[in-house]
């Protein structure tokens, strides 16, 4: 059970024209391995869980966030550290640029 991937044509056809229009990015949520590998490309790690330990590096420009799902219950059990680290910062950062 994991996502296809998103279609090849998808970022071509809309990311240049939706960003052209958006106010500047503080943070960008990279949600899950597609997002991660897309945006750190050399940065990324060799696993989604390395990615998201090292969210430090890539923060405030980036926070790699697991895929949301059911079934990472036991991801977030064997990595106590997002709901202890990660989270707290994550909440405070999007108060933070939706303040400002």
């Amino acid at each position: 059970g994991h996502d296809l991937p998103p279609r090849k044509e998808c970022a071509a056809t809309w990311r240049k024209r939706l960003f052209a229009v958006l106010p500047q990015f503080e943070t960008t949520l990279l949600v899950g391995s597609y997002a991660q590998a897309w945006h750190l490309r050399s940065r990324l790690r060799d696993s989604m869980t390395e990615t998201v330990r090292a969210w430090r590096e890539y923060a405030p420009r980036y926070i790699p966030l697991p895929h949301p799902s059911w079934r990472n219950s036991g991801w977030l059990k064997k990595n106590p550290w997002f709901a202890e680290e990660l989270l707290p910062y994550l909440r405070k950062r999007v108060r933070r640029v939706l303040r400002d």
